[in-house]
């Protein structure tokens, strides 16, 4: 009874000396560069900044934690014979009793001695597979550390895993360190296991997903060989229909007989999901759209999109110095229905219904129309597709009224290799189509169309970068009073050359001011980061040409600048760009303004 008793006030004691107070805590390393300084800072639990101060308790604890958490930091960066001291007024903390805790504690002082950098002697792992890539500094003579070795091993089961060895792990190593000579000798034994080959999927959390959609959205090879790439696209499969907002795949045992399944941990969405979006400028007025979307229809990972959009809302109203009412009032209604793991686990099959009123500057135009077709997946980064479509045109343009029935069949193919399409800094982006069409009137063409950005960054966390946008079009084939007006190229606008009005510039066909047959469009931008802000500023040109013959022949140019404030959100920049034409019409008069998310390309 006295004994426990003596231990309880001993411990109450500890507790309420340890009242809240300020403290020194100060780093001492001279030998330390500023790197590694900045390491040893970073690990350092008693150099973290906290809102309020810390009892002495709190101070003794991160004090003896950071004994182990600063060796490591040293061992990471290379240096294996440091020795670390941490006092508190003046005692080393390892050697305070936590039963005679000080009441107090004024300052706090590590001194650390890093000692020499290692390097490597001996450096040896073995087996390994045929392709794999071990870290260049693994090498006699190069700088050892505990990350390097992490990352020789790891680069090793690799090599295996990617042949199929699904269990390769390290067997036996033998790490010696020669302090005089500042040497580590490593010895590392890789045992690669068996090969491998996969079973069969198991998921498991689903709720409204039927299993056998699962495994076909999936596509798991069953009898394939183990594969990593094959498990990241399974993943990724499963990622892309919407319908689960959390994806956790996990290897099970390896039977005798070399089969491993795999097991997925599903959690679903909501099934639904609605959103808007809204966008003004000055020269076609306020956009505004809105969309509801079922992700999951029929327990399959069915998708049912419906969408509107209304825009030219204003543009009657909408004057800045010289500018004009372009256009009237466009609205648009489309429906998809999409059906992923269709003929393959990496083929989305699709149906469209669309109606379409544009009251644009040259032309105005009903359109009806459905379209049908497979989308691919060849790969994370490349998708090509595949439809047939059918529409109906009411046109009253220049040409006079007139309507057209047309069947298309558009392929298309998208690289994207941007690593954030809202705010990309770094790779590239590529985009083709082709839309073969044949009217009702015995007239038939094409459309090509080529759309390329590349994104080039620079300095840390690429604050300062430059995008570039070309674009080139061309139709070829048929009568131009059987062409419907949206298969001709305008310039002019948001899309194309900003400080110029909306589709102001076009191309003269058969003696009748229309869109031209071929188009060409070049964008560059520098966009830079203000500090640490969610600020940007943007400079950019535009051009774009128009001509009235497939091959670019026969046409105009014209060009705008102008600078563009960005403001960075959870949903993408914010966009506010103020244009004017440096070549074409309104050259020193003009003055255009654009708000929206996301940049301009």
């Amino acid at each position: 009874m006295g004994a426990r008793f003596s231990t309880a006030l001993v411990c109450a004691a500890w507790a309420l000396c340890g009242a809240a107070q300020a403290q020194d805590i100060q780093l001492t390393a001279p030998e330390a560069d500023a790197v590694l300084t900045d390491r040893l800072r970073a690990a350092s639990l008693l150099l973290q900044d906290t809102e309020d101060t810390r009892t002495a308790q709190d101070l003794i604890a991160a004090a003896r934690a950071d004994y182990g958490r600063l060796v490591a930091a040293l061992y990471d960066a290379g240096y294996f014979t440091p020795v670390v001291r941490i006092t508190a007024d003046g005692r080393e903390v390892a050697r305070i009793s936590p039963f005679a805790a000080p009441r107090t504690i004024n300052q706090v002082t590590i001194q650390v001695d890093p000692g020499p950098a290692f390097r490597l002697g001996t450096a040896e792992i073995a087996p390994l597979a045929s392709g794999t890539e071990l870290p260049d500094e693994f090498r006699p003579g190069g700088d050892a550390s505990t990350r390097l070795l992490r990352d020789t091993a790891s680069a090793a089961i690799t090599g295996w895993r990617n042949v199929g060895y699904a269990t390769a792990e390290v067997g036996s190593q033998q790490i010696t360190a020669r302090a005089p000579q500042a040497i580590l000798d490593v010895r590392v034994q890789i045992e690669p296991g068996q090969v491998v080959q996969f079973g069969t999927l198991i998921p498991r959390g689903q709720e409204r997903m039927r299993e056998e959609r699962i495994l076909a959205i999936a596509g798991l090879p069953e009898g394939e060989r183990f594969s990593p790439d094959t498990l990241d696209r399974v993943e990724g499969r499963l990622q892309d229909t919407g319908v689960f907002s959390a994806i956790n795949l996990q290897e099970g045992e390896v039977g005798p007989d070399g089969v491993m399944n795999i097991e997925a941990t599903l959690v679903e969405n909501e099934p639904r999901r609605f959103g808007f979006g809204a966008e003004i400028s000055t020269d076609d007025g306020a956009t505004v759209s809105a969309y509801w979307l079922h992700r999951n229809l029929f327990g399959g990972a069915e998708r049912l999109r419906i969408e509107g959009e209304i825009s030219g809302i204003g543009s009657e109203g909408l004057e800045f110095d010289t500018i004009e009412e372009v256009e009237g009032i466009d609205a648009s209604v489309g429906l998809r229905f999409s059906r992923p793991a269709t003929f393959t686990p990496d083929t989305t099959a699709y149906a469209e219904l669309g109606a379409d009123y544009l009251d644009e500057p040259a032309f105005s135009m009903t359109t009806i129309g459905a379209e049908f077709g497979v989308e691919h997946r060849f790969d994370r980064r490349l998708t090509g597709t595949l439809g047939v479509g059918l529409d109906y045109y009411d046109i009253d343009d220049e040409f006079g009224e007139r309507q057209i029935t047309a069947l298309s069949v558009p392929v298309g193919l998208t690289w994207d290799r941007r690593e954030d399409p809202l705010d990309a800094r770094e790779l590239f982006y590529i985009n083709g189509t082709a839309t073969p069409f044949l009217t009702d009137q015995g007239s038939g063409g094409a459309r090509l169309y080529a759309d390329g950005r590349i994104y080039i960054g620079f300095g840390e966390d690429r604050a300062s970068r430059i995008a570039l946008r070309g674009q080139l079009g061309s139709v070829v084939g048929g009568d131009i009073t059987d062409i419907p007006p949206n298969y001709l190229f305008y310039s002019g606008g948001a899309g194309t050359v900003r400080g110029h009005d909306f589709q102001s510039l076009g191309a003269t066909q058969d003696g009748v001011e229309s869109g031209g047959r071929s188009f060409a469009g070049l964008a560059t931008e520098f966009r830079q980061d203000i500090g640490e802000t969610d600020f940007g500023v943007v400079a950019f040109l535009d051009t774009g040409f128009i001509g009235a013959d497939p091959m670019g022949g026969d046409g105009e140019w014209h060009a705008g600048a102008g600078l563009g404030v960005r403001y960075d959100t959870a949903f993408g920049p914010i966009r506010v760009d103020l244009a004017t034409p440096v070549r074409g019409e309104g050259v020193g008069e003009d003055l255009h303004i654009y708000i929206g998310i996301g940049h301009a390309f």
